[in-house]
Protein backbone atom coordinates (compact mmCIF):
# COMPACT_ATOMS: atom_id res chain seq x y z
CA UNK A 1 0.00 0.00 0.00
CA UNK A 2 1.13 3.51 -0.53
CA UNK A 3 1.41 5.98 1.96
CA UNK A 4 2.29 9.72 1.52
CA UNK A 5 2.31 11.93 4.37
CA UNK A 6 -0.13 14.78 4.46
CA UNK A 7 0.79 18.42 4.25
CA UNK A 8 -1.34 21.61 5.52
CA UNK A 9 -4.18 21.11 7.71
CA UNK A 10 -6.17 22.71 4.28
CA UNK A 11 -5.08 20.10 2.37
CA UNK A 12 -5.89 17.51 4.97
CA UNK A 13 -9.63 18.93 5.41
CA UNK A 14 -10.33 19.29 1.34
CA UNK A 15 -8.63 15.41 1.43
CA UNK A 16 -10.86 14.38 3.98
CA UNK A 17 -14.32 16.18 2.47
CA UNK A 18 -13.50 14.49 -0.53
CA UNK A 19 -12.92 10.64 0.38
CA UNK A 20 -16.04 11.12 2.47
CA UNK A 21 -18.25 12.10 -0.48
CA UNK A 22 -16.40 9.20 -2.54
CA UNK A 23 -17.51 7.08 0.40
CA UNK A 24 -20.97 8.17 0.57
CA UNK A 25 -21.30 8.70 -3.56
CA UNK A 26 -22.67 11.87 -2.55
CA UNK A 27 -22.06 15.04 -4.84
CA UNK A 28 -20.58 18.17 -4.22
CA UNK A 29 -21.81 20.99 -5.55
CA UNK A 30 -19.02 23.58 -4.49
CA UNK A 31 -15.36 22.77 -4.24
CA UNK A 32 -14.74 21.67 -0.05
CA UNK A 33 -12.41 24.25 0.52
CA UNK A 34 -9.96 26.90 -1.40
CA UNK A 35 -9.06 25.19 -4.42
CA UNK A 36 -5.37 24.76 -5.01
CA UNK A 37 -3.63 27.31 -7.54
CA UNK A 38 -0.50 25.16 -7.95
CA UNK A 39 0.07 21.97 -8.81
CA UNK A 40 2.40 21.36 -5.82
CA UNK A 41 -0.34 22.47 -3.82
CA UNK A 42 -2.57 19.75 -5.82
CA UNK A 43 -0.25 16.95 -4.94
CA UNK A 44 -0.69 17.48 -1.66
CA UNK A 45 -4.48 17.14 -1.58
CA UNK A 46 -3.74 13.95 -3.41
CA UNK A 47 -1.05 12.88 -0.94
CA UNK A 48 -2.67 13.74 2.06
CA UNK A 49 -5.62 11.62 0.84
CA UNK A 50 -3.90 8.53 -0.02
CA UNK A 51 -2.55 8.68 3.11
CA UNK A 52 -5.73 8.01 4.31
CA UNK A 53 -7.12 5.18 2.29
CA UNK A 54 -6.47 1.58 2.85
CA UNK A 55 -7.40 0.46 -0.84
CA UNK A 56 -4.66 -1.27 -3.30
CA UNK A 57 -3.57 0.94 -5.75
CA UNK A 58 -3.44 -1.19 -8.92
CA UNK A 59 -2.21 2.04 -11.55
CA UNK A 60 -2.38 5.54 -12.09
CA UNK A 61 -4.24 7.66 -14.72
CA UNK A 62 -2.27 10.43 -16.62
CA UNK A 63 -4.14 13.03 -18.10
CA UNK A 64 -2.98 15.79 -20.26
CA UNK A 65 -2.58 19.61 -19.52
CA UNK A 66 -3.62 21.10 -22.95
CA UNK A 67 -2.12 24.90 -24.23
CA UNK A 68 -1.92 27.40 -22.54
CA UNK A 69 -2.53 25.89 -19.42
CA UNK A 70 0.83 23.67 -19.81
CA UNK A 71 2.55 26.89 -20.16
CA UNK A 72 1.01 28.64 -17.02
CA UNK A 73 1.79 25.14 -14.88
CA UNK A 74 5.08 24.64 -16.21
CA UNK A 75 3.82 20.97 -17.21
CA UNK A 76 1.84 19.38 -19.81
CA UNK A 77 0.46 16.34 -17.99
CA UNK A 78 -1.23 15.67 -14.67
CA UNK A 79 -1.53 12.48 -12.12
CA UNK A 80 -4.00 9.99 -9.82
CA UNK A 81 -4.20 7.39 -8.63
CA UNK A 82 -6.33 4.43 -9.80
CA UNK A 83 -7.81 1.71 -7.04
CA UNK A 84 -7.46 -1.95 -7.47
CA UNK A 85 -11.27 -2.68 -6.42
CA UNK A 86 -12.28 -0.26 -9.94
CA UNK A 87 -10.16 -1.93 -12.14
CA UNK A 88 -11.75 -4.65 -14.46
CA UNK A 89 -10.74 -7.06 -17.69
CA UNK A 90 -13.54 -5.79 -20.08
CA UNK A 91 -16.15 -8.48 -21.01
CA UNK A 92 -19.14 -8.61 -22.61
CA UNK A 93 -21.79 -6.98 -19.89
CA UNK A 94 -18.60 -4.91 -18.68
CA UNK A 95 -19.73 -1.61 -16.78
CA UNK A 96 -18.30 1.69 -15.49
CA UNK A 97 -19.17 3.63 -12.37
CA UNK A 98 -19.48 7.50 -11.53
CA UNK A 99 -20.81 9.67 -9.07
CA UNK A 100 -24.41 9.71 -10.30
CA UNK A 101 -24.85 13.81 -8.38
CA UNK A 102 -20.94 14.58 -9.10
CA UNK A 103 -18.87 14.75 -12.99
CA UNK A 104 -18.51 11.65 -15.31
CA UNK A 105 -16.72 10.99 -18.55
CA UNK A 106 -15.80 8.56 -20.50
CA UNK A 107 -12.20 7.90 -22.24
CA UNK A 108 -10.56 6.20 -25.01
CA UNK A 109 -6.69 5.17 -23.54
CA UNK A 110 -3.64 2.85 -23.96
CA UNK A 111 -2.90 1.04 -21.38
CA UNK A 112 0.93 0.39 -20.53
CA UNK A 113 2.16 -2.06 -17.80
CA UNK A 114 5.31 -1.69 -15.66
CA UNK A 115 6.96 -4.39 -15.90
CA UNK A 116 10.28 -3.78 -14.08
CA UNK A 117 10.68 -0.77 -11.74
CA UNK A 118 14.16 1.76 -12.13
CA UNK A 119 16.80 2.33 -9.45
CA UNK A 120 15.78 4.50 -6.37
CA UNK A 121 16.45 7.83 -6.89
CA UNK A 122 15.48 8.21 -10.51
CA UNK A 123 13.72 11.29 -11.14
CA UNK A 124 14.10 12.04 -14.56
CA UNK A 125 13.06 9.57 -17.59
CA UNK A 126 14.17 9.70 -21.41
CA UNK A 127 11.59 8.34 -23.93
CA UNK A 128 13.93 5.14 -24.23
CA UNK A 129 14.54 4.76 -20.75
CA UNK A 130 10.37 4.54 -19.62
CA UNK A 131 9.53 2.08 -22.42
CA UNK A 132 12.29 -0.04 -21.05
CA UNK A 133 10.52 -0.40 -17.88
CA UNK A 134 6.95 -1.41 -19.38
CA UNK A 135 6.07 -5.19 -20.45
CA UNK A 136 2.68 -5.12 -22.23
CA UNK A 137 0.50 -2.55 -23.54
CA UNK A 138 -3.82 -2.50 -23.71
CA UNK A 139 -6.73 -0.69 -25.06
CA UNK A 140 -8.47 0.27 -22.66
CA UNK A 141 -11.65 2.38 -20.83
CA UNK A 142 -11.28 4.84 -18.08
CA UNK A 143 -13.92 5.93 -16.08
CA UNK A 144 -12.98 9.81 -15.09
CA UNK A 145 -15.34 10.96 -12.16
CA UNK A 146 -15.80 12.56 -9.40
CA UNK A 147 -18.32 13.57 -6.69
CA UNK A 148 -17.73 17.55 -7.23
CA UNK A 149 -19.65 18.29 -10.85
CA UNK A 150 -17.48 21.12 -11.24
CA UNK A 151 -14.06 19.79 -11.86
CA UNK A 152 -13.83 19.36 -15.13
CA UNK A 153 -14.10 22.80 -15.50
CA UNK A 154 -11.69 24.13 -13.13
CA UNK A 155 -7.95 23.43 -14.13
CA UNK A 156 -5.56 20.66 -13.93
CA UNK A 157 -4.60 21.84 -9.97
CA UNK A 158 -8.55 21.01 -8.90
CA UNK A 159 -8.38 17.64 -11.19
CA UNK A 160 -5.06 16.62 -9.23
CA UNK A 161 -6.96 17.33 -6.12
CA UNK A 162 -9.28 14.81 -6.57
CA UNK A 163 -7.24 11.32 -7.37
CA UNK A 164 -6.82 13.07 -10.79
CA UNK A 165 -10.79 12.78 -11.31
CA UNK A 166 -10.56 8.82 -11.84
CA UNK A 167 -13.34 6.08 -10.66
CA UNK A 168 -12.07 2.98 -12.67
CA UNK A 169 -10.03 0.89 -15.45
CA UNK A 170 -11.81 -1.75 -18.05
CA UNK A 171 -8.84 -3.64 -19.54
CA UNK A 172 -9.37 -4.73 -22.87
CA UNK A 173 -6.75 -6.89 -25.66
CA UNK A 174 -2.97 -6.56 -25.87
CA UNK A 175 -1.39 -4.46 -28.40
CA UNK A 176 0.85 -6.89 -30.39
CA UNK A 177 4.34 -5.57 -31.41
CA UNK A 178 3.50 -2.14 -29.43
CA UNK A 179 7.28 -1.30 -28.96
CA UNK A 180 6.99 -0.46 -33.06
CA UNK A 181 4.50 2.13 -32.49
CA UNK A 182 2.24 1.74 -35.25
CA UNK A 183 -0.48 1.72 -32.73
CA UNK A 184 -0.18 5.63 -32.40
CA UNK A 185 -1.21 6.34 -35.41
CA UNK A 186 -4.39 3.85 -35.40
CA UNK A 187 -7.55 6.47 -35.54
CA UNK A 188 -9.95 5.34 -32.62
CA UNK A 189 -13.35 6.45 -32.22
CA UNK A 190 -15.46 6.74 -29.60
CA UNK A 191 -19.39 6.74 -29.65
CA UNK A 192 -21.66 7.12 -26.94
CA UNK A 193 -25.51 5.83 -27.44
CA UNK A 194 -24.48 4.59 -30.99
CA UNK A 195 -23.45 8.41 -31.86
CA UNK A 196 -19.96 9.66 -32.41
CA UNK A 197 -18.67 11.94 -29.74
CA UNK A 198 -14.66 11.56 -30.70
CA UNK A 199 -12.13 10.53 -32.88
CA UNK A 200 -8.07 10.99 -32.65
CA UNK A 201 -4.85 9.27 -32.40
CA UNK A 202 -1.80 8.56 -29.56
CA UNK A 203 0.64 10.61 -31.88
CA UNK A 204 -1.30 13.42 -30.97
CA UNK A 205 0.16 13.47 -28.19
CA UNK A 206 3.45 15.41 -26.98
CA UNK A 207 6.00 13.13 -27.27
CA UNK A 208 3.47 10.09 -27.96
CA UNK A 209 2.02 8.34 -25.32
CA UNK A 210 5.78 6.96 -23.71
CA UNK A 211 5.91 10.49 -22.67
CA UNK A 212 3.02 9.78 -20.48
CA UNK A 213 4.99 6.93 -19.05
CA UNK A 214 8.10 9.12 -18.90
CA UNK A 215 6.40 11.81 -17.18
CA UNK A 216 4.52 9.48 -14.43
CA UNK A 217 7.83 7.40 -13.71
CA UNK A 218 9.45 11.00 -12.88
CA UNK A 219 6.21 12.40 -10.99
CA UNK A 220 5.80 9.35 -8.64
CA UNK A 221 9.27 9.54 -8.27
CA UNK A 222 9.46 12.95 -7.01
CA UNK A 223 7.27 12.00 -4.72
CA UNK A 224 8.25 9.35 -2.27
CA UNK A 225 6.01 6.47 -4.35
CA UNK A 226 7.65 3.13 -4.54
CA UNK A 227 7.13 2.63 -8.45
CA UNK A 228 5.76 -1.25 -8.29
CA UNK A 229 5.54 -3.99 -10.92
CA UNK A 230 2.35 -4.97 -12.24
CA UNK A 231 1.11 -1.21 -12.23
CA UNK A 232 -1.28 0.02 -15.49
CA UNK A 233 -0.30 3.50 -16.98
CA UNK A 234 -3.35 5.02 -18.16
CA UNK A 235 -1.78 7.56 -20.92
CA UNK A 236 -4.08 10.02 -21.67
CA UNK A 237 -7.50 10.52 -23.60
CA UNK A 238 -7.00 9.46 -27.34
CA UNK A 239 -10.63 10.93 -28.43
CA UNK A 240 -11.19 13.41 -25.56
CA UNK A 241 -12.91 13.79 -22.23
CA UNK A 242 -16.48 12.70 -22.88
CA UNK A 243 -18.98 13.28 -20.13
CA UNK A 244 -21.34 10.68 -19.77
CA UNK A 245 -24.55 9.64 -17.57
CA UNK A 246 -25.82 6.48 -15.40
CA UNK A 247 -27.31 4.23 -18.00
CA UNK A 248 -25.68 5.30 -21.02
CA UNK A 249 -24.09 2.92 -23.74
CA UNK A 250 -20.30 3.06 -24.67
CA UNK A 251 -18.49 1.83 -27.67
CA UNK A 252 -14.41 2.74 -28.22
CA UNK A 253 -13.32 1.46 -31.55
CA UNK A 254 -9.66 1.29 -31.88
CA UNK A 255 -9.88 -0.46 -35.68
CA UNK A 256 -8.06 -3.91 -35.89
CA UNK A 257 -6.63 -3.70 -32.21
CA UNK A 258 -10.29 -3.97 -31.13
CA UNK A 259 -13.69 -2.58 -29.68
CA UNK A 260 -14.80 -1.95 -26.56
CA UNK A 261 -18.24 -1.73 -25.28
CA UNK A 262 -19.41 -0.66 -21.78
CA UNK A 263 -22.38 0.63 -19.78
CA UNK A 264 -22.59 3.49 -17.36
CA UNK A 265 -23.66 2.82 -13.86
CA UNK A 266 -24.18 4.77 -11.03
CA UNK A 267 -21.63 4.34 -8.26
CA UNK A 268 -22.83 2.78 -4.71
CA UNK A 269 -21.74 3.98 -1.01
CA UNK A 270 -18.38 1.89 -0.35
Amino acid sequence: MVRVGGNSNMADAIAERFLAARRAAQGLADYPGTPPETLAEAYAIQDAALARVDQEIAGWKVGRILPPLDARYGCDRLAGPIFADTVAPIAADAEGYMFADGFGAIEAEYLFRIGSTPPAGQTDFTLAEAAAYIDAVHIGVEIASSPFAGINGMGPAVTISDFGNNNGLLIGPAVADWRSGAYAEQPVTTRIDGSVVGSGKAAAFARGAIGSVSFLLGNLAARGISIREGWWISTGAVTGVHPVRPGQAVEMDFGPLGTLHCRIGAQEPR
